[in-house]
């Protein structure tokens, strides 16, 4: 395969006339072209180019006794073998790449359809010596071979081959020659040459269109008979270049979308009728094939499926785009030690990652259950940089900001609402762009499945990363569903905190990157406006000094305000539980040393609409008695710890009994998680105070930041 550089000065100026004349515009187009290059790229230009498999033997070139060569004379009377040599054996080098024309057959005991022949990995030599003989009686025997021999002008030559192969002394003089001139077992391409005139040259394979044509017929005939397919073929109008001519309807395909096995049954299915519903041109079916691997070199497993990220240019490709777009191809074939996504990102450069440029990627999520039967989970032909990029920068913003980041100079005398930790890539500051565009943003916050465990088709992590990567907005339901999902399944009863954060974190990226919608009930769901923490404000301005408490108040009310979630009353209220939940229990942890607090006892997995009002009672009460105790040990508390959050629980739940809540189970356990989150990561109490009061009480009041 040409490298970059030598492809752009193989076909400067030409690549023009190779590049499709429609706009690409579906799954086909891309894969035809992708076809096209690799035959470009491997084989070269001219009428049997696609047809070719150069790369099936580059292994060989340069190996010791890998061309194994039958030679026939066609100067006298009658076909005959070479009287001087009749094989030849020699090293298999770059210039007989064009002339041997191999032409792989991918069966496990059948012939390649080209008269050149690849031996299987270390042949031993009477193996070698049947299949040098299996030019003459097999190859040249062949049905498809022999039809095309009788129909063309230079078939003699063919009809020859399988006259000699029926000289029992001749085939004995292709074995000893073979047995006694090879060394050992080796791999090698076997093939044959013909000369004309007495004293000519020997010509080959490639140089000989009869031969090209039977080797083309060969592998044409397969795209007709598969399965209970006999014969499916027709004049129609082409899927590709939309010109009337003769299609195939079981052409081999990459993904296996259009011939695969299918679990259900068609009643009056005829095989035979196929190429009516799926028309491609003969050329086009086998160029299609060619793109198979640059197909599965951009193709990943994530979510216990392969996922496929195939890059394109949105339109019709400019000769300088299709350089860019085989660089790029090129480049993740030869890569082994990073994903195609991160590859391909690089290749491109960030000018693309812009909304108005043209590149694409067909992303596809397909469940391999055989090689025969793929199903696809979730596609789209939309798939951008722009998204991963938007999302990734959305999300560096969110915990870059004072909500996650301890450094922040809003954060100088106080913990953030929200913890983080460098091993914990969602809750820090970093390019998480490739993260996004792989899955590995998902996984790490969406439901885990069995390694062991195929996807499904109803998986919500595919059909939510299929459509972050088309730019599809989901519903904020769906994404909320999916974290207490994760959170529920996990062993032990820990709050996992940074998991929380990062749920959360990503949940705000995706609203801030216009990726989030209302759930549509009587009306259109709306996209949701995500938070912005550029600023922290508390909603009204403090005049009563500047003590732990305020400053907990200020941060409290600063998150709420800004948090677009917490606009509602009761997702406010299941957070500010949570909340308190999470003070006291640490505060019990820290200053009674109790092994198991309200956090242990009030669970994510058990809170329910009809709980909260009980456990809400429960936790205050016991918050009142922990000032009580406080008070009595001298600490300046005139109130009770944690004022600001029973204070807005109060407020919050006044008039609305929790009992009567419409949000989902979902909304309220998340909404409780974030809140124990919040609370857990509070460092300071209301004893804090104690060494503030007396400092605060004789200053004139002012606002607070």
């Amino acid at each position: 395969m040409l490298e970059p550089k030598e492809f752009r000065k193989e076909y400067d100026g030409e690549l023009e006339d190779e590049l499709p004349e429609r706009p690409i515009s579906s799954l086909r187009d891309i894969q035809h072209l992708y076809g096209r290059l690799y035959t470009l790229a491997t084989a070269g230009g001219g009428d049997y180019a696609a047809y070719l498999t150069p790369d099936q033997a580059n292994d060989l070139i340069g190996a010791e006794e890998s061309l194994i060569v039958v030679r026939v004379d066609f100067s006298g009377e009658y076909p005959t073998l070479d009287r001087d040599e009749p094989v030849r054996i020699t090293q298999y080098t770059d210039d007989f790449v064009q002339k041997v024309a191999h032409c792989k057959y991918n069966a496990a005991r059948g012939i390649d359809h080209s008269v050149t022949h690849r031996s299987g990995r270390n042949s031993d030599r009477e193996k070698l010596a049947r299949y040098a003989c299996e030019r003459l009686t097999k190859w040249a025997t062949d049905d498809v071979v022999q039809g095309v021999a009788d129909d063309h002008p230079d078939g003699d030559l063919i009809h020859g081959l399988a006259t000699v192969g029926e000289d029992e002394d001749a085939l004995d003089r292709i074995r000893e020659a073979v047995q006694t001139e090879l060394g050992d077992s080796t791999t090698a391409l076997l093939t044959v040459q013909i000369r004309h005139e007495t004293g000519g040259e020997f010509e080959w394979p490639g140089q000989i269109p009869v031969f090209n044509e039977a080797m083309r017929a060969r592998k044409l005939s397969k795209l007709v008979s598969k399965g209970q397919a006999t014969n499916s073929a027709g004049e129609a109008t082409d899927l590709i270049s939309g010109e009337r001519t003769r299609t195939v309807g079981t052409a081999e395909d990459p993904l296996n979308y259009f011939l695969g096995k299918q679990m259900e049954k068609f009643p009056g299915l005829d095989p035979d009728e196929a190429w009516r519903s799926h028309p491609i041109s003969e050329d086009g079916a086998v160029t299609l094939m060619n793109a198979e691997e640059f197909v599965n070199a951009c193709s990943y497993r994530t979510f216990n499926a392969d996922v496929y990220y195939l890059p394109y240019f949105l339109g019709r490709p400019t000769p300088e785009e299709t350089y860019n777009l085989y660089a790029a191809l090129h480049r993740v074939i030869q890569a082994d030690d990073m994903g195609p996504v991160q590859m391909l990102y690089d290749e491109f450069g960030d000018h693309e990652a812009a909304p108005e440029g043209r590149l694409r990627f067909y992303v596809a999520a397909v469940m391999k259950h055989q090689m025969s039967r793929f199903d696809v989970y979730g596609e789209t032909l939309n798939g951008r940089i722009h998204y991963p990029t938007e999302v990734g920068q959305r999300h560096e913003q969110i915990t870059g900001s004072w909500v996650f980041d301890g450094d922040d100079d809003r954060n100088a005398d106080r913990t953030p609402p929200m913890p983080s930790h460098e091993q914990w890539a969602l809750t820090t500051y970093e390019d998480l762009r490739e993260m996004v565009a792989s899955g590995a943003y998902l996984y790490r916050t969406f439901p885990f499945t069995d390694e062991d465990t195929d996807a499904t088709v109803d998986d919500e992590r595919i059909d939510v990363y299929v459509s972050i990567l088309a730019g599809d907005p989901v519903p904020r339901t769906q994404l909320v569903s999916a974290y207490v999902e994760r959170l529920l399944d996990r062993d032990g009863d820990g709050v996992p905190e940074l998991l929380i954060a990062s749920q959360f974190a990503q949940l705000c990226a995706l609203e801030n990157a216009d990726l989030v919608t209302t759930e549509a009930r009587d009306t259109e769901s709306t996209l949701i406006d995500g938070p912005d923490y550029d600023t922290m404000e508390p909603e009204h301005a403090r005049t009563d000094g500047g003590t732990a408490a305020l400053d907990r108040t200020e941060k409290l009310e600063s998150f709420i305000e800004q948090t677009d979630g917490l606009d509602d009353p009761e997702r406010k209220g299941a957070f500010l539980l949570g909340t308190l939940v999470g003070q006291v229990g640490t505060y019990q942890q820290g200053y009674h040393d109790r092994s198991t607090t309200v956090i242990d006892q009030y669970p994510i997995k058990s809170m329910t609409k009809t709980k909260i009002k009980r456990i809400t009672q429960e936790v205050i009460d016991k918050d009142i008695v922990y000032s009580r105790e406080m008070a009595k040990k001298g600490s300046n508390i005139n109130s009770t710890m944690y004022k600001e959050v029973t204070n807005a629980i109060v407020e919050t739940m006044a008039g609305n009994d929790p009992s009567g809540w419409e949000i989902s189970t979902d909304d309220l356990r998340f909404y409780y998680a974030l809140g124990l989150t919040y609370g857990m990561n509070d460092q300071s109490t209301n004893e804090d105070d104690a060494s503030t009061d007396d400092e605060t009480t004789d200053k004139s009041p002012d606002t607070n930041e």
